[in-house]
Order: C-alpha cells, then structure tokens, then sequence
C-alpha cells in the first residue's frame, strides 16, 4: 500500500537547481535508503519530503494528504502526528530527562500527559533503556541517545520516519544496534523508514535502494 508519493519536485538555491524533477513511491512497512555523492540532493529531498522545506514545484503526498499545501498550524500538526525523524545529531534537551525528551512531541499533539508518559516508558523499554528512563541526555552514551531519539521519533505512531545519517556520528558497534533496531521496528511495528546513508551496511539492509546524483533519481535496487 501506497504510503507516501512525490511528483515531480524541484528546487533551486538561486541560481543552483538542487532537485530536478524527483519521483518518488514509499510503500507501507518499507525500509528505503536513498544514497548518492555530497550534493546529489539526498538530504535536500528528505527535508522536502519531511516538511522540512518546501519545493518549488511539484507534489507530495502522505496518506492520502496532499502536504505540499498544508500552511501554518495545520502543516505543524499533520507533521507532528504523522512524521518522526531521527538525525545525525540527537538534538535531544539537555534539561529533560530521557523519558520526557520522548514524551514531548506527544505533549505538543495534546494528548494526556499518562497516557503519553506510559507510552514512552514502553517505547524505552523496548529500545533497551528501560533503567534510564530518569538519566538526563549528559548522562548517556551516544548509542543510548540516539535511541531515546528514535523513541521520541515514534512517540507519536509516524506514517514515515525520515533518518537523516542517522549513523554519522556513533561507533561501530553503536552503528549495528540502530541497523538492527530499524529491522525490527519494521518486523514488530510495520514502520515504514526513509534513509538518507552513507553506510552501505544501512543501505544494503533496506527494501529498496534509491541512487541519486544531479538532482535525480538515477536508478533503483531491491
């Protein structure tokens, strides 16, 4: 089932045509990594497609909603209740204690503030972090963070996440434990996951493999 589509999208920085008419199908419970060299456009066309940015021209589609005409308040809420992301960088709160660093795009929906903590709990446990539920980011390794990130990335039942390099910055033991967590996030949740990666071992992991250079989708593996 269909989940997400994108037609002909472009976009320009001045005068630099970045993407150059873009199609794309992302199916329901698919892994797809999107590769390609710097400036290929790989992470510029996940921003698009994430809500992130907006192309010049041409159509997205998320379940059926036509996103590339949502404005305002309504665009931030269909993102936060149907989009997860996962970056290279956590950018997790400092201040806030793994558990409420996942609870918060929950909150931000207004869903009960139980109901979402008891989801988050569930969600860490699930992850491996069940006794660091309390430890504020500072506190954990950077395997451990970036989990919590992956957690808050769900918090919210996503139709998609988008990882952009979501490997860039661990180890590679760290490296394994998120290829393995995605694999079976999709095994037990159905989760359907867009990639941007360097990593071949990510890559090959996947569905579907998207090579990009210039600005396009050159050719298709899996």
């Amino acid at each position: 089932m269909q989940i997400l589509q994108a037609e002909n999208i472009h976009k320009y920085y001045g005068q630099l045509h970045v993407l150059k008419g873009v199609d794309i199908t992302i199916n329901k419970g698919e892994i797809v990594s999107i590769i390609g060299s710097s400036g290929a456009g790989k992470s510029t066309l996940l921003h698009i497609l994430g809500t992130l940015d907006k192309p010049d021209t041409g159509k997205i589609f998320l379940k059926g909603v036509a996103i590339h005409s949502l404005k305002g308040k309504r665009l931030a809420a269909f993102r936060n209740n149907n989009i997860g992301f996962v970056f290279q960088f956590h950018h997790l709160l400092p201040e806030f204690t793994a558990l409420e660093n996942v609870c918060i795009p929950g909150w931000i929906a207004g869903r009960r503030k139980k109901e979402v903590q008891d989801e988050a709990g569930r969600l860490l446990k699930i992850l491996g972090l069940g006794e660091r539920l309390d430890n504020k980011p500072q506190m954990l390794s950077g395997g451990e963070q970036q989990r919590v990130a992956v957690a808050r990335a769900l918090i919210n039942k996503p139709a998609v996440v988008f990882a952009d390099e979501p490997t860039g910055n661990l180890d590679s033991a760290n490296t394994k434990d998120l290829h393995d967590l995605f694999i079976q996030l999709r095994k037990d949740f159905n989760q359907t996951f867009l990639i941007v990666t360097h990593n071949e071992e990510l890559a090959d992991l996947s569905d579907r493999i998207l090579h990009m250079k210039d600005g396009l989708i050159a050719d298709a593996t899996g």
